[in-house]
């Protein structure tokens, strides 16, 4: 059945169930992507997209989100697709369950840092509903994901009614659960350009319990030249602002020099430098900032023996 509007409480809930937690909302089942792009040039604000539901549906029970309208697009099957793009390089539908980043081999292959962050987001039963695109555009800034999609130098794809236009993931994580995100976009794809030789990476974090969002992280990744020399360096900080946060001024000391324990000391200092996270009752600001620090450190180093591996 297409694209059925109806009042619910609780996505399945019959109507005897209204003292449920969520406020009522409309209920759209979209089958096609321009279904679900008409549904929200309709409702626009009004509308929310459901992907996994990991965030969404505590947001509704706790009324934090009010839609009017809710927009499920699990039966898009067109947005659950791992394919490889045409430069070695990976598309990655907006659907596609965090669980398929962490097991499947062409994700393995071709971007090896996905692999590494899985292990901290969430839980495996999180994992197994939760999505790509819903985390992304979650925007969480302790989420471990779009931290790595803008290490990875990923490109998003958003679309409309209007049309599609392309934003870096750098550019498209704007604060604290905000994106570039237009009230009528959705986004159905991520780009990632080809994982380049001789290329190491690494995820780390620090957390109160495994699976928990992070009190800090780093997603880093080194390339190494023929030379042994460092070619290219990434450095992304999450946990610790409002949205990832590359450590420019660490990457630029690194680049063209010999990846030694000082430079990927003094790199971890540079990073540390750039972050300035806040106190709340889970860490201290300057906890955090020494975490930024040394989480880099230790993610180059861990980012070193991988390519250093892969150029033997």
């Amino acid at each position: 059945m297409a694209n059925r509007a109806r009042p619910m409480t609780l996505l399945g809930a019959r109507p005897r169930l209204a003292a449920m937690k969520p406020p009522r909302f409309s209920y759209h089942d979209p089958a096609t992507v321009e279904e679900a792009l008409g549904l929200l040039a309709a409702h626009g604000d009004a509308a929310r997209v459901l992907a996994g539901g990991q965030s969404l549906m505590p947001m509704l029970n706790f009324r934090l989100a009010r839609p009017g309208h809710v927009i499920d697009v699990n039966r898009v099957a067109a947005l659950a697709t791992v394919s490889a793009g045409p430069d070695s390089g990976l598309r990655i539908g907006a659907l596609v369950r965090q669980r398929t980043l962490e097991r499947s081999p062409l994700i393995r292959e071709r971007c090896p840092m996905i692999g590494q962050a899985m292990p901290f987001v969430g839980h495996p039963q999180i994992r197994t509903r939760g999505t790509l695109g819903g985390s992304l555009a979650h925007a969480d800034p302790a989420a471990e994901l779009p931290a790595v999609m803008v290490a990875l130098g990923a490109r998003l794809a958003l679309r409309s009614a209007r049309g599609q236009r392309t934003v870096a993931a750098e550019d498209f994580f704007v604060a604290a659960l905000t994106t570039a995100l237009a009230p009528d976009e959705l986004l159905t794809e991520v780009a990632l350009p080809p994982w380049p030789a001789r290329t190491g990476s690494s995820v780390q974090e620090v957390a109160i319990r495994l699976g928990d969002f992070a009190l800090g992280g780093v997603a880093a990744a080194l390339t190494l030249d023929a030379q042994g020399r460092v070619a290219g360096a990434r450095v992304v900080c999450f946990g610790v602002g409002p949205r990832p946060l590359r450590a420019a001024d660490a990457e630029r000391s690194l680049v063209g020099g010999a990846p030694s324990a000082a430079a990927l000391a003094e790199a971890g200092r540079l990073a540390s430098t750039a972050v300035d996270p806040s106190d709340d009752i889970h860490a201290s600001g300057a906890y955090r900032k020494r975490l930024a620090g040394v989480l880099t450190t230790r993610a180059l180093a861990a980012s070193l023996a991988s390519a250093a591996a892969r150029a033997a």
